[in-house]
């Protein structure tokens, strides 16, 4: 009876304690709905790139062998997946496009999975690509190139251009989703900064400077974030397991006791018996 008890409050400890990790793994994925501020050009350049959040569908117009620049924000924890959607003219040589990631340091980041480069074939009226990046890291060594908290570069251009079709219109689809990895991908420090371009150069001080050198020293090239702000996904499911597995060895410990202890204390036997 006494064991009973004790696996009971075990099996209770352990829905509260994984009651927060359901609530996470429930949380409603990015919003599908119609984007009514979403941006409809695109940026030449870096310095120029248009800012856009994740979940919006951002389109642009141009010209074949134009370079088609968008930034968006990318916080620890979560693992960007880009895509884009090239239409075409209906008339075209087979070409090849190509969708690239940079990161706040315009470090070109590799992609886990998915056609970052792809031909479309003659005549063919649109030609899609995707990027899905490693997860974010909140922090790294130096030496490495892991993608980090802060301001990430899409760039979209072809690669493989016959001169006849130069200059022909085009038009591009441009979305970022991400997933949130969680625990899995948690680290042992953090940014002070996250990476975003300009954000070294802010200052709030200097009061006797005049208002013109004042807002060029606090100007910040990108002001994207996410919704929640950066290093929002402090709290991960690891410290729920790690809370689940601490409960669990205490009453591992307790139901040991209870198991050789014994049920009572031996009888007396009367002496010279």
């Amino acid at each position: 009876m006494r064991i009973t008890h004790v696996l009971s409050a075990a099996l209770l400890a352990v829905g509260l304690a994984a009651g927060p990790a359901a609530a996470d793994d429930a949380s409603p994925s990015p919003s599908t709905s119609e984007d009514s501020g979403a941006p409809t050009q695109a940026g030449t350049s870096f310095r120029t790139a248009t800012e856009i959040d994740q979940g919006q569908q951002a389109t642009a117009s141009g010209s074949t062998g134009d370079y088609l620049y968008w930034s968006f924000p990318a916080d620890a924890g979560q693992r960007p997946d880009v895509r884009a959607t090239v239409k075409l003219p209906g008339s075209h040589a087979a070409q090849t496009w190509q969708i690239d990631v940079y990161d706040g340091l315009r470090r070109r980041q590799a992609c886990q999975y998915g056609a970052q480069t792809r031909t479309a074939a003659q005549g063919a009226t649109s030609v899609e690509l995707a990027c899905v990046m490693r997860t974010v890291r909140a922090w790294s060594e130096p030496w490495a190139d892991d993608p980090l908290p802060g301001t990430y570069y899409i760039r979209l251009t072809v690669v493989n251009l016959g001169s006849a079709d130069l200059g022909q219109p085009m038009s591009a689809e441009v979305r970022v989703d991400s997933e949130d990895i969680g625990g899995s991908a948690a680290v042992d420090g953090s940014l002070a900064k996250p990476l975003v371009p300009g954000i070294a150069v802010k200052s709030e001080s200097d009061d006797s400077s005049s208002s013109s050198s004042k807002s060029a020293k606090s100007a910040v090239l990108s002001s994207i974030e996410p919704d929640d702000g950066w290093s929002s996904g402090w709290w991960t499911d690891r410290w729920v397991w790690t809370g689940i597995g601490g409960v669990l060895a205490a009453l591992a410990g307790i139901g040991g006791y209870a198991l050789t202890r014994g049920t009572g204390r031996p009888s007396r036997v009367p002496p010279g018996a």
